[in-house]
């Protein structure tokens, strides 16, 4: 029998296996974390229920609120002219004529505001067009 009074070891907490989960947990959130498109304006899109296409590298995104007021690239417009429309399209596709034009009106949005941008669009020399609507569970898609 062993009647020496024993030491007893200190319990030591390893650190270095927790931060590597946390950092493996970090990476994991940051990948997994998804970033939504907003616009300046309030817009509640008309619903369609179509394929989202592939995403284009060279777009314009116009939003037309339901009052008529105007969103280029998240830059609001003062003047809902077609001059200025043309204008400010114009300087947003930086002479290039492949930008897509992608129209987000607001479901009760007047159709000349709509009508305006698209004839804004043909006078800057943009004729690829398309519209944004949302699908029945409200993900936005492009039709």
């Amino acid at each position: 029998m062993n009647f020496r009074p024993g030491t007893r070891d200190e319990p030591e907490i390893n650190l270095i296996p927790f931060i590597d989960i946390l950092l493996v947990v970090l990476i994991f959130l940051m990948l997994t974390t998804t970033y939504s498109k907003f616009t300046e304006l309030q817009v509640n899109l008309p619903v369609a229920d179509a394929q989202a296409q592939r995403e284009n590298p060279r777009e314009v995104i116009v939003a037309i609120s339901s009052d008529g007021r105007y969103s280029i690239n998240k830059q609001v417009l003062e003047s809902a002219s077609v001059e200025v429309l043309t204008r400010v399209l114009a300087q947003s596709a930086q002479d290039s004529r492949e930008v897509v034009v992608i129209i987000s009106a607001d479901a009760a949005a007047t159709h000349q505001s709509v009508i305006n941008v698209m004839d804004a669009a043909r006078r800057a020399g943009l004729v690829q067009i398309t519209f944004a609507t949302q699908q029945s569970g409200s993900q936005p898609a492009r039709k």
